[in-house]
């Protein structure tokens, strides 16, 4: 590997980067003029984007292949970085993906793959970003969360709303550590988004027959994201009808809204239909 870190372009490490809201980003801060480190494990689609983000922007693509449901998978991420003598300035957690069935309905281990993927190699890449950050005086953090982080627990994607509701108590307590040293942090948290999440769930059927008006596009996620970290915002939620419904969330009683929205999941629930 050769060391390109020579450029004095900032650099986007992205998780989940082969598709969707991930690919979205890398293509997002190409644009900006950053240089990119593509994190996923779909090698030929990484491999693919690179060229393209090279070719089209003049930028340096970095490919990391890396399954991020191993433990120390952030470790061997940060060590291949660093073969390319590159520190991250931007880090954007969006790797994971979601389970439809009941909790005890698949094996363990795609559960604890579920964990390691959405928290502990979120929170472990964080840990190895936030020194080098602090000590150059600043950096950004975008963790990706989702509206269903301010929602209860209801049957089905039995982790999910928890693993988001982490992630944006995350990104506040990060906030308050390292405000004042530099960082910028930011938990946005998308309803519906056009990207293809709900394929490897087996509930793309079910996504296809919910009102478009419901929708937003990954790039209209991903531009809204940034912005407002660039703006220095700790959470952010894209969209006027996603907006009312995490107000909502917050403020009607418990029990309704636990009601609620028990009734309008059961429907992405693969064993209660």
């Amino acid at each position: 590997m050769t060391a390109a870190g020579a450029s004095l372009r900032p650099l986007a490490l992205v998780t989940g980067a082969s598709s969707g809201l991930g690919e979205a980003f890398a293509r997002a801060y190409a644009a900006r003029g950053h240089d990119v480190a593509l994190v996923a494990r779909r090698v030929p689609l990484l491999e693919a984007l690179a060229a393209e983000l090279t070719a089209a922007h003049g930028i340096q693509a970095i490919v990391l292949p890396a399954d991020l449901a191993l433990y120390g998978a952030e470790t061997s991420v940060m060590q291949a970085l660093g073969e390319y003598g590159r520190h991250v300035d931007v880090l954007i957690n969006n790797a994971g993906f979601s389970i439809a069935q009941s909790f005890a309905a698949v094996p363990w281990e795609r559960q604890r793959d579920f964990l390691m993927t959405l928290v502990v190699s979120a929170c472990g890449l964080a840990h190895a970003v936030i020194p080098g950050m602090v000590e150059r005086g600043g950096g950004s953090i975008v963790n990706v969360a989702s509206l269903a982080g301010f929602a209860p627990g209801a049957a089905g994607h039995s982790l999910y709303p928890g693993a988001k509701s982490l992630s944006i108590k995350f990104s506040q307590a990060l906030d308050a550590e390292y405000r004042a040293k530099g960082l910028k942090v930011t938990a946005v948290c998308p309803g519906f988004t056009l990207t293809g999440f709900a394929t490897a769930n087996d509930t793309q059927a079910l996504m296809d027959a919910a009102p478009r008006r419901l929708f937003q596009t990954a790039e209209e996620v991903v531009r809204i994201a940034i912005e407002a970290n660039a703006r220095g915002k700790v959470v952010v939620v894209p969209g006027l009808h996603n907006q009312i419904a995490a107000a909502l969330m917050g403020y009607l009683p418990e029990p309704l809204v636990t009601a609620v929205i028990r009734r309008a999941s059961a429907k992405y629930h693969l064993e209660g239909r």
